[in-house]
């Protein structure tokens, strides 16, 4: 049973644009369509669509992604080059992780020192220095 884009965006809480847009890109390669044009999706559609909406997330380029699909089209001997550029992309996002890390604790750190500010257990001399 396949479904209309309207039910696909309900269901996986993407704009119906975003979808037509990674169809454009090539990044749907296998969306089906019926005997009036409409677009019909599959589970397995909503399961690619998701994962390249999770990639989006994470700050994948949609070129990079291009490059995975029509990798992926040419079959299973580019698994080691699709499986290298995710692994870059892994450790790009550790390296963003390692520095949101930091920078939550620096919110922290800053939210402690106002709460001290403000119950009269510190003074605000020391408002812009942080030590670990």
């Amino acid at each position: 049973m396949g479904l209309s884009i309207k039910k696909v965006s309900e269901r996986l809480g993407i704009p119906p644009h975003t979808i037509r847009y990674y169809e454009k890109e090539g990044l749907l390669p296998f969306i089906q369509r019926d005997e009036h044009g409409n677009r019909i999706f599959e589970n397995k559609d909503l399961e690619w669509i998701n994962l390249m909406t999770c990639f989006r997330v994470t700050g994948m380029p949609v070129a990079a992604l291009k490059h995975i699909v029509d990798l992926a089209l040419q079959g299973d001997s580019t698994i080691s080059e699709r499986r290298a550029i995710l692994e870059k992309h892994k450790d790009e996002l550790k390296k963003q992780q390692l520095e949101l890390e930091r920078a939550f604790e620096a919110v922290n750190y800053k939210l402690s020192k106002y709460d001290s500010i403000q119950n009269g257990k510190s003074d605000s001399s020391s408002e812009f220095t942080m030590n670990p």
